[in-house]
C-alpha cells in the first residue's frame, strides 16, 4: 500500500469533534493524553481486553489502548501474531475518513482544467505548472487511459516554477477553450504565450497555489487520487507500476 496523504501541521486543520462522549468523560488515562494535546475522536473495540481510542495531533494520527483495569493507556500500533497492523483500519474510519473527504472536496472546489471525458468514471487531480517538463511527460503517459474514456484528469493549474508561471497558468485557465489550450500546450512542446487575464482568473491561480502549499506539496506534477476512501498522492512522474495504481488499472 502506498503512503496516504497526511495533512501537515497548520494546513487543513479540521474541526473534528469527538462524537457522543464529552471530553470530561474519557477514562482518566485517555483524558490525560487529551489534556496534553491529543484530540480524541472515537472509542472502538480492540482485541485482548483492550479498549481503543482514535486520536490525532498536528501532523498525524495515533491509536490509544486502555488496559482492562482502566488505569493505564498505551499509545501506538497494535499488531497480531503475524505482525499485521490492527490500528490502521480504526484510524482510517474514525480520523482519516473525514480528513480525506475534506481534501477531496477542496480539490473539487479548486480551479482546474478538464482533460478527458467528463463522464469518465475515475477522477484524478494533478497539480500542473505550465513550465514543468515533467507535467508534460505525465500528460503524455496518461493518454491511453484518458483517450479510452476511463480517466478524467483534472489539472489544477499553479504557478510556482518560474516568474512567468502564474501568468501562463492564468492564460490557460482564462482561454476560450481551456481544455484545448492545455492539450495544445502539452502535446506540442511549445510554450504558451502569457497574456493578461482578468483579476478573477489571476486570483484562481493564487488560490490554487495556496492549496498546493496547504497540502504540504513540493513538486510538480503532484497527482492525487482515491484508493478506496483514502486519498493518495504521487509526486513527480510516477513509475509504470504506480501509474497503473493511479489510473485504476492497466493501460487500455
Amino acid at each position: 500500500m502506498t503512503p496516504h496523504l497526511l495533512l501537515p501541521a497548520g494546513a487543513l486543520a479540521l474541526a473534528l469533534i469527538a462524537p457522543a462522549q464529552a471530553a470530561d468523560r474519557w477514562p482518566a488515562p485517555v483524558q490525560a493524553l487529551s489534556d496534553q494535546g491529543l484530540q480524541i475522536h472515537a472509542e472502538f473495540e480492540a482485541p485482548g481486553g483492550l479498549t481503543g481510542y482514535a486520536a490525532s495531533y498536528a501532523t498525524g494520527e495515533v491509536a490509544i489502548y486502555l488496559t482492562p483495569d482502566g488505569e493505564h493507556a498505551i499509545v501506538g500500533t497494535l499488531v497480531d501474531a503475524e505482525g499485521n497492523d490492527l490500528s490502521d483500519a480504526a484510524l482510517d474510519e474514525h480520523v482519516r475518513a473525514a480528513q480525506f473527504a475534506e481534501v477531496w472536496e477542496r480539490l473539487e472546489q479548486s480551479h482546474w482544467i478538464l482533460d478527458g471525458d467528463a463522464e469518465a468514471p475515475r477522477v484524478v487531480y494533478t497539480f500542473t505548472d505550465a513550465n514543468c517538463p515533467y507535467c508534460r511527460q505525465f500528460w503524455e503517459e496518461a493518454r491511453p487511459w484518458v483517450e479510452a474514456g476511463e480517466v478524467q484528469l483534472r489539472h489544477i493549474m499553479i504557478g510556482i516554477l518560474a516568474s512567468n508561471s502564474p501568468a501562463k497558468a492564468a492564460t490557460l485557465l482564462g482561454a476560450d477553450d481551456p481544455a484545448a489550450a492545455l492539450h495544445a500546450h502539452s502535446s506540442s512542446g511549445e510554450e504558451i504565450a502569457a497574456a493578461a487575464q482578468p483579476r478573477e482568473i489571476e486570483e484562481q491561480v493564487y488560490a490554487n497555489n495556496q492549496l498546493f502549499d496547504e497540502l504540504g506539496l513540493m513538486a510538480t506534477p503532484t497527482t492525487l487520487y482515491r484508493d478506496g476512501e483514502r486519498v493518495d498522492r504521487a509526486q513527480g512522474v510516477p513509475s509504470a507500476a504506480r501509474m497503473v495504481e493511479i489510473m485504476g488499472g492497466e493501460a487500455p
